[in-house]
């Protein structure tokens, strides 16, 4: 695990949570349980502070930064897609951020919303709960629907169970 004090900024790492070696976990930044944070993640609480709730994946590649003395927020099992930037100020339980999509200052998004892969929510942004977004910039293009959050029940639950297979299966051979 790669946790880095900041000054007097320090990472906090909640039991059954799993940190890649990879990772850079810098100042102040809180990773609640069961969380999985991926290979060649940074959450950057240089000059902000990050809370990651129980349950939530942060997949292989993202960033997550916030401007300084902000705060950004996520809820209980969030899914975070490889390659994308967060800078926004909160991210409700069960929502998706897809692969590669980028998150500004300022935004907020709703309760099991989704923002589609590649899509980016501009500054200020307000993503309502159960809503789906996609697009440049990121608009509002329906709901999201009981399929939906199937299909993301059993993709959190995934990472959940990573979290906890990684300390035991996870080995450097060469």
């Amino acid at each position: 695990m790669a946790l880095y004090r900041f000054a007097d900024r320090i990472p906090r790492v909640a039991p059954g949570a799993w940190v890649s070696d990879s990772a850079r976990v810098i100042g102040d930044v809180e990773i609640g349980e069961n969380c999985y944070i991926g290979h060649g993640v940074i959450l950057r609480g240089d000059y902000g502070s990050i809370r990651i709730g129980p349950g939530t994946a942060v997949e292989e590649g993202a960033v997550i930064h916030i401007r300084p003395e902000g705060l950004s927020v996520m809820g209980e099992r969030v899914t975070v897609g490889h390659g994308a930037i967060l800078h926004g100020d909160r991210i409700d339980d069960y929502a998706v951020i897809g692969m590669g999509a980028v998150i500004s200052f300022s935004v907020e998004i709703g309760r099991w919303a989704i923002v589609a892969e590649g899509g980016v929510v501009t500054a200020g942004t307000r993503i309502p709960p159960g809503s789906l977004a996609k697009g440049v910039p990121a608009r509002v293009v329906g709901d999201v629907q009981q399929h939906h959050k199937d299909f993301w029940v059993y993709g959190k639950q995934l990472y959940v169970d990573l979290a906890e297979r990684y300390p035991r299966d996870f080995e450097r051979i060469g």
